[in-house]
């Protein structure tokens, strides 16, 4: 048997000649086969990325045998992912600016490290032509997509032609070069209002703005060209039309140096705020197989119309009264909801990008990818839903994640006792399920989502719990507007407080103290003492402590009375109603949680004291219970009114207004910067602007005041 090599595309041609017999004739006979010969995969990655995404190729890189580098800003030192890699390397201060999109500063480490490879995760450099080119004269791998690729379908202008020609539907709109304000505006009237503002560099909700009136038209021009100055250094936007009902539907595609690009079926990523995706599916609900394989055919189109290598996603939006769908964007790059394929196609798509970057052949071709069951994952953000979402910032005190199987899968670059910023984005973790169909999907999602604890910042998961349960979501009526359109039932008011939730957060403040005093009788040699704080042997009486709560406005007052026979009599009394408790048995059971019995039920519940809040994390959800400070703590303390304060910590972006200025309800006043993201503070009434207290580019804490108001002469009078 003999054999020659061909060279083809970055990949070995491999030609078998062999002798045979043909079984009929019994006459020998030559045949020859070909096939791809497999090149190494590298030795040393360096991982451009922080957070779970960093950790999430790490995982796949040491699975593989392949050797990680990390690098991390001054914020990010003792950072998961830092911990994880082989090798970290500082390369700055904080600010991502400074630090994580500093070229220069990675390819000195990829040299220092000796990296054959950088993979830019997903943010930062991630869709940055500029640095997949320089690599690339570099002779340093870039495990992504070709600049050329990056620069068609990076322009949303561009791309939009592209797709033209390649027969892919797009969205009517204005896409050219002349960015002038009026002509814009005009263009704007010409496709209809409501219109959707968009970075043509844009990406992740970043300079994209819906404008429902022209008289709207100009600030949100602005504050779009801000804030993708900002992001994507490049302030072009483009202008489109808005579809009123909406569905985000987005294929991963996948393409290899061979000629060969398949499609891995399709993603609903409908559930948004602030143009944010926070709940994703794989597949998409309410498909037909025809429409399922029109729209991973024109991905695949999408992806070879521009020579694409790598992981893509090609974005589409669709109608949902006629189910006919338009080419959005294709981002350039491994999505951040990519976990939920991977689950349904049961692949490693970081081990794809290696495999492609490293010269292979896709792992499979299109006939040997199938679907298996369902999959969704909701984005655990550090926000408060109630206050428009808004990113919050602070120490993760306390930290319980629902168990790993082959069902849950959790992607998070932080744990316990790590603190969120308000550097970077405030994405705390990604928690993926899988089941057989999306019925079992949802259900183990509620059940995950139900495990999950979190104290120490704001969060989304109750709000997600809401979400998951809806019968509309459950029924897969999903839609961009989803959140909006529900938002009574979204923000429904909480149910009325269980006595019996209160009782459990009551013994086990107790049960903490009575081992305190306990601790520090034996540290003082004084254990057997009748007169220990709550002994429960004073003096033949039953020894009582009395507890007190607000939830909201509502107080609420609690005895717990300790029983001789080691039980607890627990009397829980709000404004409507006194409810006791009586024989109830109590136990600590580790640093936050509870068990107890009550009323023949046992409950284990977890609950944790921040300061003046007591968090349970009771059957009905998490509830937060205020504990109220003595009234000499609290003299002079009261907020003053009529001001504008800070709902976050931030960056102040510009200031449109002085002292002086008659303002209306509803007009702009300041723009915020926080988590890489802008945010319109408006006035909350009509009245003349008294102070500013700060300037442009000034950081400002969060709850300070921004912005004072004159008293009206009916309130001075009063």
């Amino acid at each position: 048997m003999s054999s020659f090599l061909l060279s083809a595309n970055r990949a070995a041609l491999r030609m078998r000649w062999g002798t045979s017999v043909n079984p009929v004739s019994a006459k020998p006979f030559r045949w020859y086969t070909t096939e791809i010969e497999r090149k190494p995969l590298f030795d040393k990655i360096l991982i451009a990325n922080r957070g779970e995404i960093a950790c999430r190729i790490m995982r796949t890189a040491k699975k593989l045998g392949i050797k990680t580098v990390a690098v991390f800003s001054d914020a990010d030192r003792n950072a998961l992912h830092v911990k994880m890699a082989d090798e970290a390397y500082n390369i700055g201060p904080a600010a991502s600016a400074e630090s994580y999109l500093k070229v220069d500063k990675i390819i000195e480490v990829a040299r220092m490290s000796g990296a054959q490879a950088i993979h830019p995760g997903y943010g930062f450099l991630s869709e940055n032509a500029g640095f997949a080119d320089r690599l690339a004269k570099e002779n340093i791998t870039f495990i992504g997509p070709p600049g050329s690729a990056m620069t068609s379908m990076g322009s949303k202008s561009e791309s939009k032609y592209i797709m033209q020609a390649a027969k892919v539907p797009v969205v009517p709109g204005y896409h050219g070069e002349n960015q002038d304000d009026a002509f814009l505006k005009a263009e704007a009237a010409k496709i209809g209002y409501p219109v959707l503002i968009k970075a043509v560099k844009g990406g992740g909700g970043k300079g994209m703005r819906i404008v429902e009136t022209p008289e709207d038209f100009e600030i949100m021009l602005e504050s779009s060209r801000r804030e993708a100055m900002k992001s994507f250094s490049d302030d072009k936007v483009l202008v489109e039309k808005y579809l009123v009902t909406p569905r985000h539907v987005e294929v991963q595609v996948f393409a290899d140096t061979l000629g060969n690009a398949v499609y891995l079926f399709e993603r609903d990523c409908s559930v948004q705020r602030r143009h944010q995706k926070i709940l994703e599916e794989a597949p998409a609900p309410g498909l037909s197989e025809e429409l399922r394989r029109d729209l991973g055919e024109k991905a695949v189109a999408a992806a070879k119309a521009v020579n694409y290598v790598g992981a893509g996603t090609v974005e589409f939006i669709m109608d949902n009264t006629d189910q006919k769908f338009y080419f959005m964007e294709m981002n350039t790059r491994l999505q951040v909801e990519h976990p939920i394929t991977e689950m349904i196609t049961n692949t490693d798509l970081v081990q794809w990008q290696l495999e492609v970057a490293a010269g292979n052949r896709l792992p499979k071709l299109q006939h040997e990818l199938k679907k298996d069951g369902w999959a969704f994952e909701a984005r655990i953000y550090a926000e408060n839903p109630s206050n428009n979402f808004l990113p919050d910032v602070g120490p993760l005190l306390h930290v319980q994640t629902p168990e790993a199987s082959d069902a849950v899968r959790l992607e998070t670059g932080f744990v316990q006792g790590d603190e969120i910023s308000v550097h970077y984005d405030p994405m705390i973790a990604k928690l993926v399920v899988h089941g057989e169909d999306r019925t079992a999907a949802l259900r183990v999602l509620r059940k995950a989502l139900s495990e999950y604890e979190v104290v120490g910042l704001n969060t989304n998961i109750e709000f997600l719990k809401t979400l998951a349960a809806h019968p509309a979501f459950i029924a897969g009526e999903v839609e961009t507007g989803f959140i909006k359109k529900y938002e009574a039932d979204m923000f429904a008011p909480a149910p009325p407080l269980d006595p019996a939730t209160v009782a459990q957060a009551s013994l086990s403040m107790v049960l903490r103290d009575l081992e305190a005093s306990k601790a520090a009788a034996v540290a003082a040699q004084d254990g057997s003492s009748p007169f220990t704080l709550n002994s429960g042997l004073r003096l033949n009486q039953v020894s009582e402590q009395k507890l007190a709560f607000k939830l909201e406005d509502q107080d609420v007052q609690v005895g717990v009375e300790f029983n001789k026979d080691g039980t607890y009599n627990v009397r829980v009394q709000t404004p409507n109603k006194t409810t006791v408790f009586s024989k109830v048995m109590a136990k600590l059971a580790g640093e936050s949680s509870v068990i107890a019995e009550i009323e023949n039920r046992m409950y284990k519940t977890s609950v944790v004291q921040e300061g003046d809040q007591i968090h349970v994390f009771a059957e009905e959800g998490k509830v937060t219970l205020d504990v109220p400070q003595p009234k000499f703590l609290t003299v002079g303390k009261e907020e003053k009114a009529g001001s504008l304060r800070t709902p976050m910590p931030c960056k102040i972006s510009q200031v449109m207004c002085k002292p002086g200025d008659k303002v209306v309800k509803g007009q702009a006043l300041v723009i915020l910067e926080a988590m890489k993201m802008e945010h319109i503070i408006k006035s909350p009434v009509d009245g003349v602007v008294a102070d500013v207290f700060f300037n442009v580019g000034e950081m400002v804490a969060e709850n300070k005041s921004l912005i004072a108001f004159e008293e009206k002469e009916e309130e001075k009078k009063a």
